[in-house]
């Protein structure tokens, strides 16, 4: 997809949660901002629960004011798709709600991934435990 094509859909913020490469400065410019928050897809080396914390923060301003988020990484099976689930549970979704709601909508979306279901689970927990 283009960035003028994100424009166009309003996408003001792409969280790109690729480790492995920056995101093209194309996707910089104005409205469109972007958030890199690298992380790995292995179970090696779990999403940080403070990056999807920094992901959802920097999102629901965003989504409030009526614009839209794009999450993606390398695939958009895992780390994307658990930073998507994480702004879905911050909205009100419980957590497997959220995964239910991005494998029907992304039919290559695997949360159920036992790394990444784990993470977002403990999204969940620690994001419900914030004293608001």
């Amino acid at each position: 997809m283009h960035a003028d094509d994100l424009r166009a859909l309003g996408v003001r913020l792409i969280i790109s949660m690729r480790g492995e490469k920056r995101p093209p400065t194309v996707f910089t410019e104005p409205p469109l901002h972007v958030l890199w928050l690298k992380t790995f897809d292995t179970f090696f080396t779990p999403i940080p629960i403070h990056k999807l914390m920094e992901g959802v923060q920097a999102a629901l301003p965003v989504i409030q004011s009526g614009g839209r988020v794009l999450t993606h990484c390398h695939r958009g099976r895992h780390r994307g798709v658990a930073m998507a689930a994480a702004i879905l549970i911050a909205m009100g979704h419980s957590a497997d709600e959220a995964m239910r709601l991005l494998r029907d909508r992304r039919a290559i979306a695997h949360p159920e991934a036992w790394y990444i279901r784990r993470q977002i689970k403990k999204f969940e927990q620690q994001w419900r435990a914030q004293p608001f």
